[in-house]
């Protein structure tokens, strides 16, 4: 069965946990003791309806308050298929956190209160889907029945995020407008009568038709090599494989390939998973692959078709987004996490920060603090074999990690 990774966003209060507290419940994914528990805590807190928030938030300081504040994953399945829902808080604060719950997702449902329109944040998350080209993205504007269901109340904010979407330049994203109420259910599974002047599908049917792709999509085919397998059994004595998952596109037996940063070459010989052979390795698929020619290969290198060489640089430019409450400092010493590589990193230049409802940057600043997104040059201490993340999401992304802390304090995507 195949699996679609969602991710949400919105400002608070918008609706977030509510809409997948109703998801599941429509979807009859809650059980007997999860939904008496959500009936009890609702009648305490004297609501004449079902909180399906309670159904998310897990963090104590979440129940009390009434908020998302760390990233949950939710599973539930349908007949046809299978879903993780990544709910991420809504405050400015917990940017990163969205960063995070998004960076995996094939699909983002971004909710908007229909009594408030695009707010501050509401341009923040469109920018951060733009930034990590998700490709289809669901603009649910929740909240319809406070405004008495109004299609001109829809119509405007549609008009307000096409328009933002017109300033991105990522051009390949999906657009999909539908109204909806997650308290009551309206446009989520089943179809409202409240909204006969809206002919799409329902949120679920939506999602249901939904091609469940790898994020990874691009035609450009990666293997970083994990580990190189060795047996020490007579039977497999010369055998040497190199073990991994494969990123981009596809690799068949009798693929020429070129082994970097060594620029040697050779021929697939054999595909494995576990004790099976294939013929061919799908893109996302965790193998081991053998070669014909007996080339030194080690954990970090690359096996990448002939001709659809990356780039091996020890200079990189990015788009980062800070994660630490200590801000940017050229001076510290950073360490790159970039797939099974890692080198030291030293930041040369702030060049910019981004202005995330698309008005423009901040020229040469002089810092760079939690949550905000700047560009950024690295030189580093080893040459790194890189895409840029348009070209490729996996080979194209980066971690920063602080020398001193340990602390992870960016994520960066190659420009």
């Amino acid at each position: 069965m195949k699996v679609l990774k969602i991710a949400t966003a919105g400002s608070v209060d918008d609706g977030k946990s509510t809409l997948i507290g109703r998801i599941l419940y429509d979807t009859k994914s809650l059980t007997d003791d999860k939904l008496e528990a959500i009936k009890e805590k609702s009648i305490q807190r004297g609501f004449d309806y079902l909180d399906f928030s309670l159904a998310t938030d897990g963090l104590v300081a979440e129940r009390e308050q009434g908020i998302t504040i760390d990233v949950a994953h939710i599973y539930f399945s349908t007949p046809s298929k299978s879903y993780i829902i990544a709910d991420t808080p809504g405050h400015i604060e917990y940017t990163r956190n969205m960063v995070t719950g998004a960076s995996t997702a094939q699909v983002s449902i971004v909710l908007i209160d229909a009594r408030n329109g695009v707010v501050e944040q509401t341009y923040r998350h469109f920018f951060i889907n733009n930034l990590l080209r998700i490709k289809n993205v669901v603009i649910a504007i929740n909240k319809m029945d406070l405004v008495d269901f109004s299609q001109e109340k829809f119509n405007v904010i549609k008009g307000e995020i096409e328009y933002l979407a017109s300033k991105s330049e990522y051009k390949r994203q999906k657009l999909t407008f539908i109204p909806i109420s997650a308290l009551q259910g309206d446009n989520i599974v089943n179809k409202s009568e409240n909204t006969p002047w809206y002919s799409g599908n329902t949120l679920m049917k939506h999602l249901e038709n939904i091609e469940a792709n790898d994020i990874n999509d691009e035609s450009q085919t990666r293997f970083p090599v994990q580990t190189v397998i060795r047996p020490k059994t007579k039977k497999y004595h010369d055998y040497r494989g190199y073990a991994g998952k494969l990123y981009g596109g596809d690799f068949e037996i009798g693929d020429e390939v070129k082994v970097l940063p060594s620029q040697t070459t050779s021929k697939i010989k054999s595909i494995n998973f576990f004790d099976k052979e294939f013929a061919r390795a799908k893109r996302g698929s965790s193998v081991t692959i053998t070669l014909e020619d007996n080339v030194n290969v080690s954990r970090g290198d690359m096996l990448v078709k002939v001709n659809q060489e990356p780039s091996i640089t020890k200079q990189i430019n990015a788009t980062v987004c800070w994660m630490d409450k200590e801000p940017l400092n050229r001076a510290q010493k950073y360490y790159i996490k970039h797939g099974v590589n890692d080198a030291q990193a030293k930041i040369t230049n702030l060049s910019s920060i981004i202005k995330t409802d698309f008005s423009g940057i901040e020229e040469n600043p002089s810092k760079l603090e939690l949550n905000q997104i700047g560009n950024i040059q690295l030189k580093l201490s080893k040459p790194l074999l890189v895409d840029a993340y348009s070209k490729n999401k996996q080979n194209g992304s980066f971690i920063l990690i602080n020398s001193r802390t340990n602390n992870t304090v960016g994520v960066g995507f190659i420009l």
